[in-house]
């Protein structure tokens, strides 16, 4: 196991992964987390993993050795794994507790592993797995996490440690966070107040730039004349004119925070849901487009879409969503229905059948 996971990581750590985060809230509150995880190398192999309480945890350290963090889970989740089972993406416990990881090179820096300390570290990649199986809120989590050492699961062959990531975790109360940890072990926490999140810049320098996008509104520009010559709209939409459309993480955020605030109030989380999902799928990235054309050979021929899997959490009402690449259907898992007492651990295929196609019969 040890030589597949770095190997993944080490031919990941060339090319991006772009993804997109966005948080809704209903009228009474409600707290919706969606998100989508992009990667072009190679097929992630997501699974959909349900994990009962009281399962035993010891976590990978440097190098993929497992001799970290070791811990009993107090809380059974639901989530999807990225590349192997232990390494959750994004996920929802049964109190209503949501947390994911998003790529975050250049900036994120770890602190580096001391085998003395090897007791109280964890892996990058295993830090939501901790972080669902033991808390209820977001408040748990930001004291807590002062206590463990969050390390790189390895290094490149020049020396240098492997990409790691920040992350988003929400609770029940409407608590929205972005936890960052940089300058080799600092740790920094963010309110979300905009529910957005993507990559790399940091969570600051975004909202900083959310400064040059002013100008953006719904709707259409008003109608005026100039020296008898009327102007106007070619179609809906005109507020939004320099709104940016690449793929790049701060357009994405700017694209991102636009949609999210601009579509009004939503009454419930059943609508919630489907905004989300509506919204995401303005970020599904084809995926040639992430690669030049000397390149294109080498894309996987399993890997469809770029955006190899969304998914949309309901923390009020302890509820997983999901679709993937192969197929568009959202699929729903309802934690409220688990048994985290006495079901077994496990993890599936996201996809029983990779058909996106329904024909309808008529007669």
């Amino acid at each position: 196991m040890k030589k597949t996971i770095l190997s993944l990581f080490l031919m990941a750590s060339a090319i991006t992964y772009p993804c997109t985060g966005i948080s809704l809230r209903t009228q009474n509150g409600d707290l919706v987390q969606g998100r989508t995880i992009e990667f072009g190398e190679s097929n992630i192999n997501g699974k959909i993993v349900i994990s009962p309480r009281d399962r035993e945890f010891k976590a990978l350290t440097t190098e993929g050795k497992i001799n970290g963090l070791k811990w009993k889970a107090k809380y059974g989740f639901v989530g999807a794994s990225v590349v192997v089972d232990q390494f959750i993406g994004e996920g929802i416990n049964e109190k209503g507790l949501n947390a994911g990881l998003f790529y975050f090179p250049h900036y994120g820096s770890l602190a580096e592993h001391e085998k003395s300390k090897a007791n109280i570290s964890i892996a990058d990649m295993e830090l939501v797995t901790w972080i669902l199986s033991n808390f209820e809120t977001v408040d748990e989590v930001k004291e807590e996490i002062k206590k463990i050492k969050v390390v790189n699961i390895g290094y490149d062959d020049k020396g240098k440690p492997l990409p790691t990531a920040h992350w988003r975790i929400g609770d029940v109360k409407g608590n929205n966070i972005v936890l960052e940890i940089v300058n080799n072990g600092e740790i920094k926490i963010y309110d979300n107040k905009v529910g957005v999140l993507t990559n790399s810049p940091d969570y600051e320098w975004h909202i900083k730039n959310l400064n040059n996008y002013i100008n953006l509104y719904s709707g259409n520009a008003n109608s005026f004349n100039v020296n008898g010559e009327e102007l106007f709209s070619f179609g809906a939409g005109t507020g939004a004119l320099g709104l940016p459309g690449d793929i790049t993480p701060p357009s994405r955020f700017i694209r991102a925070f636009f949609y999210v605030n601009t579509i009004g109030e939503v009454e419930n989380t059943k609508l919630a849901v489907n905004k989300a999902f509506h919204i995401l799928n303005n970020f599904d990235i084809p995926i040639e487009i992430e690669f030049p054309k000397e390149y294109k050979g080498n894309i996987p021929k399993n890997v469809i879409s770029a955006t190899q899997w969304t998914a949309v959490s309901d923390l009020s009402n302890r509820e997983f969503y999901y679709k993937t690449m192969d197929n568009s259907q959202i699929r729903k898992i309802d934690l409220k229905k688990i048994d985290f007492s006495s079901v077994k651990y496990q993890a599936f295929p996201m996809d029983k059948e990779k058909d996106n196609f329904l024909e309808i019969n008529i007669k």
